[in-house]
């Protein structure tokens, strides 16, 4: 919860992972809560990389965001 600083679980999460796709479940159906279990369950579902630079949390951020932030 922390790292999401009060944004939607959805822009954490890795709906293109295989694991995601195995589960067969309707993405606009689950709620945060939901989201936040299943990455809590199987890691592979958080998008990656997550980048904590100061207060601001970053994920999946690509090496043009980064470079830019840095």
């Amino acid at each position: 919860m922390d790292l999401l600083q009060g944004k939607p679980a959805s822009e954490m999460f890795n709906f293109r992972s295989p694991s995601f796709k195995k589960l067969g479940l309707d993405r606009d159906e689950l709620s945060d809560n939901q989201l936040i279990d299943l990455m809590l369950k199987e890691p592979r579902l958080v998008r990656r990389p997550v980048i904590r630079i100061g207060n601001d949390v970053y994920f999946s951020a690509d090496k043009k965001v980064l470079e830019g932030i840095l």
